[in-house]
């Protein structure tokens, strides 16, 4: 056979694999035929195959970071396992793609005013509720309004405190008034907490059904252990290839890489990195790292001594050796912090900020200034925040001592760890999800009156500049503004950011999916279980 009949069949093959028209031991019985080695082959069918999903199977996944104090009520969202569940029974108006891009979801499109006050959204005429009814403006009033006004408690609250009106214009759609412009307003309704939910006829909304309109259906819920799902067949999206899902809260890390191993689940979230090598060398075994907005954080209460101090805080930003917690604790996996919660993964990066050093001799001399020499302090961590989050904790502590800092990492219980300690104690590590913008992330942890301030610092000329960064269309002007606002996090704020994390996390060989992960949350945007399939 001549090298161009070669490339026909191999052409063929792949376009066959492609749509779905070959089985895969047909396809390698010809493509070995034809000459190719089996390692090529099997190559040449992973990466044809991606683009042709099959469908059927149940997909069990091992989840981190579940509660039992976890509830269906969307602004009460806060544990990993929660996000990734409500990416598969609820819909929101707009999504994240596997690219990064926005794209839609209950809104099949959206449109702006000139000044980004007013924003319309045309709900899909598809949308469907599992209890069989149309999802309406109504429903997407009701699913806005349930996170504004001085009685809400959602944790979003602050994301829409400046809309003024949600009118619902009689055509399937809706338009969002806001006080001043956001250009951000579609990318902000990719927030976890902002999913659509029915409507009752008083106009709030049913969240404790949990009804949703999303890609698969609940039958059973164990909040903090289980949760059991079937296809949705009314989605209005592509993907939902699993007949069935099965999450699992599998908080132990030794215990969801075990679950893996041995086949009892076929994916899991957040991999213990110090047995990373060991899962590679695995054959059943594939390992995804992707780059990440998500951050490892460490909030200090600006307003609780000592870390009511800002040289006492900035002391404790100078005691960290990042490049060691990246080496020993990331493994690699990682891109280095500097105390402000803006990555490179995001836009309007400030890539000319000086990095915040390693020096405890300057970490002394602030701490002198400060009257607080020999500085005792507490630090409460989970195991459940990051993988080896207690080895990091305490490694950190053995840099701080260089300082005449003592850090007494306390071991917090994984269960209520985000109900009890974080936003409570004075000084906590905690991990976040990656947002995509900006605006998203300062507006939900340090803006003044947000619910999720997570350090509780207070600087008017921060708020004033989020104000303005906001509305302003203009992107070099507003990239100058997220720079300053980075800079007044880093000087004065209340938070140490060692590290970005990337997200890495396994699957069984027979798992599939496309050529990209969305980096927005751990398991391709926490959508895996919509978007994956398993190898026909």
């Amino acid at each position: 056979m001549t090298n161009s009949t070669d490339k026909v069949l191999m052409d063929r093959l792949a376009e066959a694999a492609r749509t779905g028209s070959i089985s895969r031991r047909s396809f390698m019985n010809y493509a070995m035929a034809a000459g190719m080695t089996s390692t090529a082959a099997t190559g040449l069918w992973t990466t044809s195959a991606k683009a042709a999903p099959t469908r059927g199977g149940t997909f069990r996944l091992g989840a981190h970071d579940g509660n039992t104090s976890d509830t269906h009520d969307p602004g009460t969202y806060v544990t990993f396992s929660m996000i990734q569940l409500v990416r598969t029974f609820r819909s929101f108006l707009t999504l994240i793609e596997p690219d990064g891009s926005l794209g839609p979801d209950v809104a099949s499109e959206w449109s702006a005013s000139p000044d980004a006050k007013e924003w319309t959204f045309k709900i899909n005429d598809r949308a469907t509720f599992h209890s069989g009814n149309k999802v309406t403006a109504a429903d997407v009033i009701a699913s806005m309004n349930h996170h504004r006004g001085d009685d809400t408690t959602s944790a979003a609250k602050a994301l829409l405190a400046d809309v003024e009106d949600i009118v619902d214009n009689g055509d399937n759609s809706v338009t969002v008034k806001l006080g001043s412009g956001n250009a951000d307003l579609p990318w902000l309704m990719t927030d976890y907490h902002l999913p659509i939910c029915p409507a009752n006829d008083d106009g709030t909304l049913n969240w404790q059904s949990g009804d949703g309109c999303g890609p698969y259906k609940l039958t059973n819920t164990e909040f903090g252990v289980s949760y059991s799902l079937v296809r949705h067949d009314d989605w209005h999206l592509e993907g939902a290839y699993f007949d069935a899902i099965e999450l699992i809260v599998l908080n132990d890390p030794n215990a969801r890489q075990t679950a893996l191993v041995t086949g009892d689940v076929d994916a899991i979230t957040q991999l213990e990195l110090k047995t990373l090598a060991l899962l590679q060398r695995d054959p059943n075994i594939e390992i995804d790292n992707v780059p990440s907005a998500a951050a490892i954080t460490m909030p200090m209460l600006c307003d609780t001594a000592p870390f009511d101090n800002v040289d006492v805080r900035n002391a404790l930003k100078l005691s960290v050796n990042r490049d060691e917690l990246i080496e020993k604790i990331a493994f690699g996996a990682a891109t280095m912090g500097n105390d402000f919660h803006h990555s490179p993964a995001m836009p309007y990066w400030p890539d000319d900020i000086e990095q915040t050093p390693y020096d405890p001799d300057q970490a002394k001399s602030l701490l002198a200034k400060a009257g607080a020499e020999g500085l005792t302090v507490n630090l409460s961590v989970a195991d459940s925040v990051y993988s080896g989050a207690v080895d990091m904790c305490v490694l950190y502590a053995e840099h701080a001592k260089a300082a005449g800092i003592t850090i007494n990492v306390n071991r917090e219980p994984n269960d209520g760890y985000y109900s009890d300690v974080w936003l409570k104690k004075p000084w906590c590590a905690v991990q976040w999800g990656a947002r995509p913008t900006p605006d998203v992330m300062y507006s939900l942890a340090y803006k003044d009156d947000a619910a999720w301030n997570e350090s509780r610092w207070q600087n008017e000329r921060f708020n004033e500049l989020l104000l303005q960064a906001k509305a302003e269309l203009d992107d070099t002007k507003r990239a100058e503004m997220y720079r300053e606002m980075a800079i007044l996090a880093k000087d004065d704020g209340g938070t140490v950011i060692p590290f970005f994390p990337n997200f890495v996390y396994a699957r069984r060989k027979n798992v599939q999916h496309g050529p990209d992960l969305a980096a927005s949350w751990q398991m391709d945007g926490a959508r895996a279980c919509s978007r994956w399939w398993f190898e026909g």
